[in-house]
């Protein structure tokens, strides 16, 4: 999946100001997977001490299951392209959000070992889908004139995520005494921790019904009419919009 930018060919292009809060709100939606991005790959580090002595496990056998995400990382991000090709941006990221429910459950309520680090394997995946289908739907849905600014939602979401993580690790840490296998709840802090990550991963899911598909995916499926209206929302109607529509299907072409 590519989501190449082209160039106006009739001068810049601007959401009018009735559609840029719109715009705003579409952006920092798909930013969600950005959020969830950081704070799943950060949370780990509040549980790493009571996941060793939970497990009894030496530092290496503790890094191999900390690590262990990387490889849903790499598979995520290598097939969300393709996946949304096939079923849309706005699938994909109704997917990653539920990989990230699943992931943060089953993290936080592991049978052994061994299921937990498929856990963290299924929440490296979603991981991998949003680093990618955040950015691209962007792009794809942002005004020319604006995208740019847009596009680095996803980078601020990924900082708010981990520092948000850790300030959620900090508080749980402090309510259960200063231990992470210390109870919160029915259950050990450092489980809290990473069975928090449910809210905003439901938050996303529910947001990505709430925001438009990318016009380009919709051309792509031959959908042209329903593209025209989603350029109108974000981009305004006195846009020509039959040369909108010309201008990314040439891009696709080209591609």
């Amino acid at each position: 999946m590519t989501s190449t930018a082209q160039a106006p060919q009739t001068g810049a292009r601007t959401a009018h100001p009735e559609h840029l809060g719109h715009v705003i709100f579409i952006a920092a939606a798909a930013a969600m997977g950005g959020f969830l991005f950081g704070y799943d790959s950060s949370v780990i580090n509040g549980a790493v001490e009571a996941i060793r002595t939970k497990y009894d496990i030496g530092s290496a056998a503790l890094a191999q299951v900390i690590a262990v995400a990387l490889i849903g990382c790499a598979v995520g991000a290598a097939t969300a392209g393709r996946i949304a090709d096939r079923i849309g941006r706005i699938r994909v990221m109704q997917i990653a959000a539920a990989l990230f429910v699943v992931s943060a459950v089953g993290s936080a309520l592991p049978f052994s070992l061994w299921d937990f680090a498929f856990w963290r394997i299924v929440g490296g995946f979603a991981i991998g889908m949003a680093s990618v289908i955040g950015p691209a739907y962007i792009a794809e849905v942002a005004p020319p004139a604006y995208r740019g600014r847009l596009g680095s939602f996803q980078q601020a979401a990924i900082v708010v995520g981990i520092a948000v993580s850790q300030l959620v690790n900090w508080g749980l840490l402090n309510a259960a005494g200063g231990n992470q296998r210390g109870h919160l709840m029915g259950l050990e802090a450092w489980q809290v921790m990473l069975g928090v990550m449910v809210v905003p991963a439901v938050l996303y899911g529910m947001l990505s019904f709430a925001i438009p598909e990318s016009p380009r995916f919709l051309l792509s499926v031959g959908r042209r009419e329903r593209a025209k209206e989603i350029l109108a929302e974000v981009e305004g109607t006195d846009v020509d919009l039959d040369a909108r529509v010309a201008e990314i299907e040439h891009a696709m072409k080209s591609e």
